[in-house]
């Protein structure tokens, strides 16, 4: 699996975990926040560049960790993100 540089912003009530090569993003996993320890994945999309990589994933976990560092709590709507949660129990501590 490669590893990507996962870059974070959040503007307003609106924020993104993302992949970016030059001035293309490549993959991204957007969210909304509804409070100020909430937040709602919306949606995660991966470029068919990065499609097998782990891409998807890695965007998660990082999202995962600064919720953890930031004690906020995740409702995940985007299918993709709601997947590995009901795979992955490690993850789920973060879920409202």
């Amino acid at each position: 699996m490669t590893q990507h540089t996962i870059q974070h912003q959040e503007q307003d009530s609106k924020g993104a975990f993302f992949i970016q090569q030059g001035s293309q993003r490549l993959a991204e996993m957007t969210y909304s926040r509804t409070g100020p320890a909430l937040i709602i994945i919306d949606h995660t999309e991966v470029s068919e560049n990065l499609k097998g990589q782990g891409a998807g994933r890695q965007l998660l976990d990082a999202l995962v960790a600064w919720v953890r560092s930031t004690d906020t709590k995740v409702i995940a709507l985007c299918p993709f993100a709601k997947a590995q949660f009901d795979k992955d129990p490690s993850i789920r501590d973060v879920l409202r």
